[in-house]
């Protein structure tokens, strides 16, 4: 507190201070001036100014006329945030270096089909990446467009400015709609600064004289240099002087991943050429050395593509040496145009159940372009399996090109990608088999995050799902149409039972009554499936029904219990204590003597189990014991007039109860005394028995 008020004290007086001076006035204004980047000048005193003390009323003539000034740019601080805040990886700066030598030999191909001078130079339109790693420099070569020293100044001396937009924006109709241009921002050229201590442009535009050549040289600390050079190619070389730090990109392997991770797909052929040392620097050694595909499979027409052809660009693709289980392949035309690529894998990856925000298989291109393999605007966390391509020249992003800016197009294509991929998931179920069994025990609960998160698609994804069931003893075959088709006409609801696994499921007690009745049960086992049932209350008008939850009503007839038996499990309420919830006989039951329930709108034994597994802090609770008053165990302990002997059987049929709902046991220790206990009662027993006998047996004779 007094740290704070010699705070509040001390900007208190520098506020008097600066109101009381004007000279601290006209100081605090120059000073604000300059921190906020404004030029304004303080207002010179007129010869009509007033002293301190004196009234004077002005005239609007007498007031300083209004200025508009622009804000200035430091264009030194300006580059450096682009070049270090604007991209996050630094292999970006090849990928961008690329796409404008692509978007070069582009605009070449174009001006090639109307003008006569350009005519026969749009030949042989290839990207060169060239390497000297004893030099530490890189270059990029294209045979494209090029530029005069005007568009050198404009394009290259004004930051953001972009050529390719203007060009683009030139077009028109089929022209427009053919054009594989990429840039688009203008920026990405001074991605080169993330790497390079200085950048080169050599640059002679297609059709000039070979004297007509510029050379473009600049640190990146605000300032460059231009010259007019001779230079007999047409085109532009892009030299870069890479840092220290970074001269271990300078190697063939560093330089093909990038290239194939990003530009793999340009349309031009891209060639890497070693140089220096003992390198080969020969032109037709090199001109075979093409390390990118320019075949674009997802942008060729279908009726040309084979089923091999799919399967082959799935495994470069992924690296996934099994065959995807089916494809679609679509291309949208319209005002907005994109194509698409899906796969279903043949098998999943060992982390996909954990990587939840991991959805790298769905890879986002723009004209061909890598762009992003995490597009998670495009794909939803329940398909993270699906793998495939995404390609748009229209949708918005982000200066570096790095993040997609969301847009109604990006919608669009993300129902579209959610769309397709369960068409392929629907017709894969419906014709069955071993690929269908294989996928659904591979994605089958990922699926089932769909219908916890995507209401929308909520009945659609149910009515894909799977699941165990007493009629069928196939593990995860029946759906839920399945289910409803079998109902019976009075049957209102569709029942489940949640378990640790089949095994218990099936043995479950609370199966009896259901059995008797030939009533189907789904049974669910995936730990999944406790928060599934919690968010499908229903399908097609059916509720989903628990077997373990509340007052059981099967049949309208059912016969209220009788005195006794509301004695017995008062008796057993009064023993248990506040270990139980309630006690009460119940229908449940035809061949076990007791089960827990769970109140209707309670939290089920298996759900707090999985959230203590999972480190969460559970609330205790005192679930409901139901008994079955026709067991003999329940006969014979209602006769029992000791009543501690009667509280360790209680105690016995509650654990016992627990353990068969696949629960755990507060005291585990004490359950194994009472059943030795029990064990050693019945074994002294029979030895009695046996010893009567015996001595009976000789007295007779």
């Amino acid at each position: 507190m007094q740290i704070r008020g010699s705070v509040k004290h001390f900007c208190v007086m520098a506020v008097t201070l600066i109101l009381a001076c004007p000279g601290v006035m006209r100081q605090w204004s120059a000073l604000r001036a300059q921190i906020f980047g404004l030029n304004f000048c303080p207002a010179t005193p007129t010869s009509g100014a007033t002293r301190p003390g004196q009234k004077h009323d002005k005239t609007m003539s007498e007031y300083p006329a209004a200025q508009t000034r622009r804000f200035d740019a430091e264009v030194h601080q300006l580059m450096k945030l682009m070049i270090n805040a604007l991209y996050s990886n630094r292999e970006i700066f090849l990928r961008e270096l690329i796409s404008n030598a692509s978007d070069a030999s582009d605009k070449l191909r174009f001006e090639a089909l109307t003008s006569e001078q350009l005519k026969g130079l749009d030949q042989d339109l290839a990207i060169e990446v060239a390497f000297n790693s004893e030099a530490g420099t890189l270059s990029v070569s294209d045979r494209g467009i090029g530029m005069n020293r005007d568009e050198v100044i404009d394009n290259l001396g004004t930051i953001a400015r972009s050529g390719t937009r203007r060009f683009l924006e030139s077009l028109s109709g089929d022209k427009r709609k053919d054009a594989r241009l990429i840039g688009q921002f203008g920026v990405g050229f001074y991605a080169a600064f993330i790497v390079a201590a200085e950048v080169q442009v050599e640059t002679r535009r297609a059709g000039d004289a070979a004297a007509n050549g510029v050379r473009w040289r600049s640190t990146g600390e605000g300032e460059y240099s231009i010259e007019d050079i001779e230079r007999e190619a047409q085109g532009t070389t892009i030299t870069l002087q890479l840092r220290e730090e970074h001269r271990d990109l300078l190697n063939r392997w560093q330089l093909e991943r990038i290239i194939r991770h990003y530009s793999n797909h340009i349309a031009f052929p891209i060639r890497l050429v070693e140089q220096g040392g003992d390198a080969v620097d020969d032109q037709a050694e090199s001109a075979d050395q093409v390390v990118n595909d320019t075949q674009a499979l997802w942008a060729r027409p279908r009726n040309e593509l084979q089923d091999e052809d799919y399967k082959a660009f799935y495994t470069g693709l992924t690296g996934d040496p099994e065959a995807p289980v089916s494809w679609a392949h679509h291309h949208v035309e319209g005002s907005q145009s994109y194509s698409l690529l899906l796969y279903l894998p043949g098998q999943a990856p060992f982390d996909l159940l954990i990587n939840r925000d991991e959805r790298e298989g769905l890879k986002l291109y723009i004209q061909r372009v890598f762009i992003m393999d995490a597009a998670e605007q495009l794909l939803p966390r329940y398909l993270r399996f699906m793998r495939g391509v995404v390609d748009s020249a229209d949708l918005p992003l982000n200066v570096s090109r790095e993040l997609l800016q969301d847009s109604p197009l990006l919608k669009k294509i993300r129902a579209t990608v959610v769309k397709r991929s369960l068409d392929l998931i629907e017709k894969l179920a419906s014709d069955g088999g071993e690929a269908w069994t294989r996928f659904w025990k591979a994605f089958g609960s990922i699926l089932k995050e769909g219908v916890i998160e995507d209401f929308e698609q909520r009945e659609r994804l149910a009515s894909i799902l799977r699941f165990s069931s007493t009629h069928e003893d196939a593990e995860e075959s029946v759906s839920l149409d399945d289910y409803i088709g079998r109902m019976s006409d009075d049957q209102e609801g569709i029942w489940y039972l949640t378990a640790d696994s089949l095994k218990v499921a099936r043995s479950s007690p609370h199966l009896e009554a259901f059995a008797q009745r030939g009533i189907e049960v789904l049974l669910l086992t995936d730990r999944i499936d406790e928060w599934l049932v919690a968010h499908l209350d229903g399908y097609k008008d059916k509720p989903l029904k628990s077997v373990t939850r509340g007052k059981l009503e099967l049949d309208d007839a059912a016969a209220e219990p009788n005195e006794a038996a509301k004695a017995l499990a008062g008796r057993i309420k009064k023993a248990l204590g506040n270990e139980v919830g309630n006690v009460r006989p119940g229908q449940r039951l035809t061949d076990s003597p007791s089960c827990i329930v769970s109140d209707e709108g309670g939290m089920s034994l298996q759900m707090q189990k999985l959230l203590r597994q999972a480190g969460q802090e559970v609330p205790e609770t005192t679930p409901d014991l139901e008994i079955n008053p026709d067991h003999p165990l329940l006969a014979a302990m209602s006769v029992i007039d000791d009543e501690a002997r009667f509280a360790e059987l209680s105690r016995l049929l509650f654990d016992q109860a627990r353990l068969a709902e696949g629960g755990e046991l507060a005291d585990p220790a004490g359950y194994v005394r009472r059943v030795n206990q029990l064990l050693v009662e019945a074994l002294k027993s029979g030895a009695d028995s046996q010893g009567s006998g015996a001595g009976s047996n000789a007295a007779s004779a």
